[in-house]
């Protein structure tokens, strides 16, 4: 059983990609506009939003092939947050299926270590664990202010990310767990140079949950990749900047 997809448009194949703990529609109106002149996918990964009891996914490789399953090919693939590590992944594990990488508001590692200062410490992510096992309605709704901390836009964007969480149903807490276990344990420094698609990053001056030297790094271990910083933007720049993040994005896919 697939995870659950919406297409429309036609045009160059875009994949795009939620984060952790929301689902496909929090890209608001962005696919419809790009459905102008783009087939447009949009996934709900495992366990979230309509893939409910779909796919049972445990970690990273599980999430990348239940959206390749559902993915055309030679597509470009726009993930945020989580999304962007499995559309990095994709990317190792494809060849030739990820023609073009968007990278918005992610970064290679989630977690900080000894020689990775660009991240959230290891008890900021214990918190969250342990929020999941006592009351993760309330987590999630934390975790949605932290998204929204340092956005110029936040209090707007807090009250649609509120709204848009349960619009689909509640995500299943045992993959809430798995894409939180991805998020502490995955680290990709180390295979960035081998990523040869052609890259945008995308990230907020002022996110707060990947950091934006954490966006600078992504650029400059791709090869030929290419950054943009979205000054006043948080954790989700295409919400709060919408014309620019378009304006940005199509100037990469043209």
């Amino acid at each position: 059983m697939t995870i659950y997809c919406e297409r429309r448009g036609c045009g160059p194949e875009i994949v795009l990609i939620h984060g952790w703990g929301l689902h496909g529609g929090i890209w608001g109106d962005l696919p419809e506009r790009l459905a102008r002149d783009h087939t447009v996918t949009v996934v709900d990964l495992p366990g979230h939003g309509r893939s409910r009891g779909t796919v049972r996914a445990a970690g990273l490789a599980d999430f990348t092939e239940a959206v390749a399953a559902v993915a055309p090919s030679s597509a470009t693939w726009l993930g945020w947050s989580l999304g962007g590590l499995i559309a990095m992944d994709a990317a190792l594990r494809h060849d030739g299926r990820v023609a073009r990488l968007v990278l918005v508001a992610s970064t290679p590692k989630f977690v900080v270590a000894a020689d990775w200062p660009h991240a959230m410490t290891a008890e900021t992510f214990a918190g969250f664990a342990a929020g999941l096992g006592s009351d993760y309605r309330a987590m999630l709704q934390r975790f949605l202010s932290l998204q929204v901390s340092g956005d110029e836009s936040g209090r707007e964007l807090l009250r649609r990310l509120r709204a848009e969480l349960l619009a689909h149903g509640e995500p299943e807490p045992a993959m809430l767990a798995a894409g939180l276990a991805m998020l502490e344990h995955t680290d990709l420094r180390a295979r960035l140079p081998e990523i040869r698609v052609p890259t945008l990053v995308l990230h907020g001056r002022n996110d707060r949950l990947a950091w934006p030297a954490a966006g600078e790094y992504l650029a400059a271990r791709i090869p030929g990749a290419r950054g943009v910083t979205f000054a006043g933007a948080g954790h989700a720049p295409f919400l709060s900047q919408p014309q620019r993040f378009e304006q940005t994005l199509r100037e990469f896919l043209r």
